[in-house]
């Protein structure tokens, strides 16, 4: 799929714990048949928490869709609380995807839909 047609999507998982699910969905991403294109994701904290939500906000305005990706303690994790909270204020779509297939996750309340992290699945919601 050319890279113009493709949806850009914003990352938000757990930045300590959860890297390896954003690498590995990136890398994902990478395959010529990838209905979207990360545009970016999910940033680390700064000190100064004002510019962090200009940052990510910024990001998150440029985006077709907003995914969580779930691990075991996203549901707990700041940034990501503070990133779909941008995103429903900015009136994005935001999914979550089970980033572990056996793996121990909680759904975000308010969120959006629930998801199996499967390429028919995932093509089927940027269509």
């Amino acid at each position: 799929m050319p890279s113009s047609t493709r949806k850009k999507v914003f990352i938000s998982f757990d930045f300590d714990n959860d890297k390896l699910l954003k690498d590995s969905f990136i890398g994902q991403c990478k395959l010529e048949q990838s209905p979207f294109e990360v545009m970016d994701y999910s940033l680390k904290e700064a000190s100064k928490e004002k510019e962090w939500e200009e940052k990510a906000r910024k990001k998150i305005e440029q985006a077709d869709l907003v995914i969580v990706m779930l691990g075991a303690a996203t549901h707990k994790s700041p940034g990501v609380l503070k990133e779909i909270a941008i995103a429903k204020e900015l009136k994005k779509k935001v999914i979550q995807l089970i980033g572990h297939k056996d793996g121990a996750y909680q759904r975000i309340k308010g969120a959006g839909h629930l998801y199996h992290w499967k390429w028919e699945i995932l093509k089927k919601i940027l269509d």
